[in-house]
């Protein structure tokens, strides 16, 4: 069984059991959050897609971690001006471990 959840912008196929790292959520490692947010849902031959959300569907996912991404560096250059610009940073995610997959 697989689902499609949408979460920070973005859409993720998420399986009982998977880890993922989505855009940093309010929550504390070891807490559980269920998103209703879900597109599609699918599994044994059979697909559910939402218009826009599938009703009643929901997945659950539990926090495993707040960690940081590795370090992006943003180099800007002007050429022939002698101007350089180095800067960087490293983005905030939530580690997510899907714990179950529920199907109205």
């Amino acid at each position: 069984m697989f689902a499609v959840i949408r979460t920070g912008g973005k859409q993720y196929r998420v399986t009982p059991n998977a880890v993922l790292k989505v855009e940093k959520l309010e929550a504390e490692p070891g807490s559980s959050i269920t998103f209703t947010d879900v597109l599609a849902v699918g599994g044994e031959g059979s697909l559910t897609i939402g218009a826009p959300t599938v009703a009643g569907a929901s997945v659950v996912a539990t926090v495993v971690a707040q960690d940081r991404l590795d370090k992006i560096v943003i180099f800007k250059k002007r050429r022939r001006q002698n101007s350089r610009r180095k800067n960087g940073h490293r983005q905030h995610v939530t580690v997510l471990r899907i714990a179950e997959i529920l199907a109205a």
